[in-house]
């Protein structure tokens, strides 16, 4: 008799449509995420008050290439998710057990975040709770539980709808206590009386990013503004159910950059009604840092899966990227030991940080570019720690 035991059976499968679509590694996802974190280590510490606009987040309503880094990182999150759960699934991880872990993951993500916002002090009594980590486990719990429960597609769009739209409706008329109707009783989107700087002036108060000693101002990371970058997460999610799906890498290809170019024209023309703004996450916003998000990519994904640009230039993106949250960690860990850590020289007391760009970067005639060489420099020192991991195969996941 024949033993039909799952292990010994072998099944032809003569349709290719109901074959099995295993999970490869996207190389091209890893460059992008490499990319992302190199420039966030950039501009967090882009040099100060010399650097040039580009180099730094729009004061208000606008757009800059800084206001794209958080975005693109949090858009390649809902990426990973889809390729990261789909191979953790085909390995036989099972969904309760992953979706455990998702929750201890974001946990510890926020906590980092705290950690990382406290640093070297600690001080309780305006310690900040938001934070970019704290956004990314946010946002990474919500749309890791979602495609856990719900794989399908029209799920997820209609998620976004409800998440961008509902974000610009509480936005733009919903009535702010004690203050009014925006757009009638307070400018719309004034930059300190809206809802969303009122939910965290309430909910943590002088807990935030920004706040005076007689009252609270607000944050870039609140909790209401945590909506519409959920969206930003579900772009991501779509993008790699498009890249998960059966189509050739040229019609895979062909279709971020459709993606790419129907997100920017939907966001520019949003803006003008809920202009775009970075501190707000505005819905506007949410599509044009995702059309370029798309963009970059396009680019990164017709490079390497379909031209098959492999090595040189994507080493340094891969370093960078197989390792995004070390790397971020040392980048904002760093500043904060250079920066308590003091010389004197004659009658001046400067940071060590101080003492570096002044005896090395100050000296460049221009501005913009000695703000940029020390933007570079401090770079170049993170890649460091996280390419001796690299070369030691260590790749710290939470």
């Amino acid at each position: 008799m024949a033993n039909l035991s799952p292990a010994s059976t072998t099944v032809e499968i003569t349709n290719p449509a109901l074959a099995p679509n295993p999970v490869k590694r996207l190389l091209s996802l890893d460059v992008v995420r490499g990319i992302t974190i190199a420039f966030m280590i950039m501009v967090n510490n882009n040099g100060g008050s010399g650097s040039w606009r580009f180099m730094n987040h729009a004061n208000w309503n606008g757009l800059t290439p800084t206001d794209l880094v958080f975005p693109t990182f949090v858009f390649v999150v809902g990426v990973s998710v889809v390729f990261a759960f789909d191979a953790r699934l085909a390995r036989g991880a099972t969904r309760s057990r992953l979706a455990w872990h998702t929750l201890q993951r974001a946990v510890i993500l926020i906590l980092l975040g705290i950690f990382v916002n406290s640093f070297p002090f600690f001080a309780l009594d305006h310690m900040r709770f938001y934070g970019v980590l704290q956004r990314i486990g946010v946002c990474y719990l919500v749309v890791g539980l979602f495609y856990l429960c719900d794989k399908r597609t029209w799920t997820k769009v209609a998620a976004l709808v409800v998440a961008l739209a509902g974000y610009w409706i509480l936005v733009r008329w919903v009535p702010i206590p004690g203050i009014g109707v925006p757009g009638r009783d307070v400018p719309f989107m004034d930059m300190d009386r809206n809802l969303v700087s009122w939910i965290d002036q309430h909910l943590f108060p002088y807990h935030l990013y920004l706040y005076a000693p007689d009252h609270n101002v607000r944050d870039p990371e609140g909790l209401l503004s945590d909506l519409p970058a959920i969206g930003t997460a579900l772009l991501g999610m779509f993008t790699g159910l498009w890249l998960r799906g059966r189509k050739s890498v040229a019609a895979k290809a062909a279709g971020l950059a459709a993606a790419s170019a129907s997100c920017l024209a939907l966001g520019y023309l949003w803006s003008l009604w809920f202009p775009l703004n970075k501190n707000m996450w505005t819905s506007s916003f949410v599509l044009v840092a995702a059309g370029y998000s798309l963009a970059l990519f396009t680019f990164a994904f017709w490079a390497v899966e379909l031209q098959g640009w492999r090595r040189g230039w994507t080493w340094v993106w891969l370093v960078f990227g197989s390792n995004a949250i070390a790397a971020y960690m040392f980048s904002e860990l760093m500043p904060g030991v250079l920066g308590n850590i003091f010389i004197v020289e004659g009658a001046r007391r400067l940071s060590l940080e101080s003492w570096v760009f002044f005896h090395f970067f100050a000296h460049i005639p221009n501005p913009g570019w000695a703000a940029f060489a020390y933007s570079f420099s401090f770079c170049a020192v993170c890649f460091i720690p996280v390419w001796i991991l690299y070369r030691k195969k260590i790749f710290l996941k939470i």
